[in-house]
């Protein structure tokens, strides 16, 4: 039987078969969602990516017959078991073969990295943050992967249970229909918060106007993403990163803002799916791939909702109203018909019951897994 070795990516032509090894295991799969590739080589970048400067990261490829056949990344996140008092490891952005002795050999390599720096805990699928891949997909097969969200196969789960892991969190994923006109109930409580209070919301139609608030979204959304599971506030740097790298496909129709006269209390960013696009390109923007992509996300029917958050002191006062009418309108005049929730932690009823209350339904689920390292 040939043996599995399970090596450290050293140079740039072991990282180039991390990253581009889920192409080869998931060939044939007309269906199958790449990644966008220009984002993998600045993910995987120790020296580019910041993430690498309050973290502790490995990666690692399986060989078999001298052929790469799986890979895991393994990482600390000192910040976040700083912020959370906690000593517990991940891992992430996990592929292999259907070959159980290559997933044992890889999740072993992973066990045993964490322990040796002190881990008790290990938690995965999981990157550096929430913003990255979370969870294997245990449910919704059927339906379209999703950009935002992992893209493994079936036996990937059944495997890490089979490795003694078991459930940490889940996160479920909603399909809403954008309905045709607003709904009666929330027509009257837009019309009452309107009229009793001191918020406006704002809208854009140029990404002109837009530039100017990203950075005051990504302030707000620090201080109103700290108790969701995963978070990791951005700092100064990072946040004018992210700025700089999403700006060029965010569409401003789709990007409301609640403001008083003094600060800004409020957000919702949402964006056309571009998954269409993105397996047209084959995860790639050049040549071609970014005019496939955008042109993808002009015909897409369906608005991914990406980001939402209200400042504490504000909540309860009708804003998550006030934004949502606002973007459904955005969405009908787009012709969008399909709203999906993105990835809502199992634990959120109130948001779960907003997309409930407007006929969403669960589509996908997503499981964030654990196993004791003590």
């Amino acid at each position: 039987m040939p043996e599995i070795i399970v090596k450290e990516v050293r140079s740039r032509a072991e990282l180039r078969e991390f990253i581009y090894l889920p192409a080869k295991i998931h060939k044939g799969e007309a269906n199958w969602l790449p990644p966008l590739y220009s984002d993998e080589w600045h993910l995987f970048d120790k020296k580019k990516n910041r993430s690498y400067s309050y973290s502790d990261a490995e990666f690692f490829l399986a060989w078999k017959d001298n052929k790469p056949v799986g890979r895991i990344m393994t990482l600390i996140n000192n910040r976040y078991n700083e912020i959370k008092k906690e000593k517990n490891g991940r891992f992430s952005f996990m592929e292999c073969y259907n070959d159980r002795e290559v997933f044992h050999a890889l999740i072993t390599k992973a066990e045993e990295w964490l322990r040796n720096r002190g881990m008790v805990k290990i938690v995965g699928p999981m990157g550096f943050s929430d913003k990255d891949p979370q969870g294997f997909q245990i449910e919704g097969f059927e339906y379209p992967f999703l950009f935002t969200a992992p893209t493994n196969s079936p036996y990937m789960p059944a495997m890490l249970e089979a490795e003694g892991y078991t459930k940490e969190i889940d996160l479920v994923n909603y399909n809403m229909p954008v309905p045709d006109k607003d709904p009666p109930i929330y027509l009257k409580a837009y019309e009452r918060y309107s009229r009793n209070s001191n918020i406006t919301i704002s809208e854009f139609k140029s990404k002109k106007e837009l530039k100017p608030v990203i950075i005051p979204v990504l302030e707000l959304m620090n201080s109103t993403f700290v108790d969701i599971y995963g978070y990791v506030p951005l700092n100064d740097a990072e946040k004018v990163e992210l700025a700089k790298r999403y700006l060029p496909i965010l569409d401003p129709a789709f990007i409301k803002v609640a403001q008083t006269k003094n600060e800004l209390v409020g957000f919702i960013v949402a964006l056309p799916d571009m998954t269409t696009g993105i397996i047209e390109a084959r995860g790639k923007l050049f040549p071609f791939g970014l005019f496939k992509i955008l042109r993808s996300m002009k015909k897409s029917t369906k608005l991914m909702m990406m980001l939402g958050g209200i400042k504490e002191e504000y909540r309860g006062k009708g804003i998550d109203v006030m934004m949502g009418m606002k973007l459904l309108d955005s969405a009908r005049k787009q012709n969008k018909t399909i709203l999906d929730s993105h990835l809502i932690m199992e634990e959120n009823p109130k948001m779960r019951a907003e997309y409930e209350r407007m006929n969403g339904k669960i589509v996908k689920r997503f499981r964030i897994f654990q196993k004791s390292l003590v």
